[in-house]
């Protein structure tokens, strides 16, 4: 079953109360999207531990309910 958008931003919401988070449905199948994460909380992290944490927020998601999720994430300027 596929994903709304507002599902999406609720889950990384949840976990990232502080979070902008922009979703985009890239093929219109609600299966492949690209997501801009600007929290706090990605301050001093790498980018990799960024995007684990935004995957960790979609619960096991991924790779099921959500197959592609194009990442991109920063700490606020």
């Amino acid at each position: 079953m596929a994903m709304q958008p507002a599902e999406i931003e609720a889950l990384i919401k949840a976990a990232l109360p502080d979070a902008q988070v922009t979703i985009e449905d890239l093929a219109g199948d609600g299966d492949h999207y690209a997501a801009s994460v600007v929290s706090e909380a990605f301050r001093g992290k790498s980018r990799v531990q960024q995007h684990q944490i935004v995957y960790a927020a979609l619960q096991g998601r991924m790779g099921g309910q959500l197959h592609a999720l194009a990442l991109q994430t920063s700490a606020p300027s």
